[in-house]
């Protein structure tokens, strides 16, 4: 089972790798882990995917909870949050062929972000589903490289996130 947690802490030097590294030591799978500023210039948002039962869960958050950096946990559920990706897909592109990639790329509403003689750079945000589904069309012309950033999510409801976890 995969779980989202999004994570508040100071924005400190070291603190997102003493997380992964704390995470890692205990031998928890991260599944995607993403970092960014906040509204507030001192905090750092980090949103991390675990893989595991409710059991290794409950020591995730318990394990964080002791870093001094950590403001607040948060336990992002599927059906409250809004959930994002942004991935960069680089496809083979002959001159030929491009007219179906930008196609392709009008359905999904993603955006073609670098064009040369042999590759295009696509670019698309949504949910995990989406990115997978495109990539599995575009499978067929040929990926040559890929990037994706992890999930990020916020709550739907302005007052959930004061359902803490710590």
């Amino acid at each position: 089972m995969r779980h989202t947690l999004a994570v508040l802490v100071l924005n400190k030097p070291g603190v997102l790798a003493r997380i992964a590294g704390l995470l890692s030591r205990r031998v928890f799978n991260i599944e995607s882990i993403a970092a960014g500023y906040t509204e507030e210039p001192d905090i750092t948002r980090i949103t991390i995917v675990v893989q595991g039962d409710d059991r290794i869960l409950d020591q995730v958050i318990k394990q964080l909870s002791k870093l001094i950096d950590v403001i607040k946990i948060h336990r992002l559920q599927d059906e409250e949050v809004i959930e994002r990706e942004l991935a960069l897909i680089k496809v083979k592109a002959c001159p030929n062929r491009r007219s179906d990639i930008v196609d392709i790329v009008s359905i999904f509403r993603a955006n073609i972000v670098d064009v040369n003689r042999e590759t295009m750079v696509i670019e698309l945000t949504g949910d995990e589903r989406k990115i997978n589904a495109l990539c599995a069309v575009l499978e067929d012309h040929g990926i040559v490289e890929m990037v994706r950033t992890g999930k990020i999510a916020l709550w739907r409801n302005p007052n959930a996130s004061k359902n803490i976890t710590q």
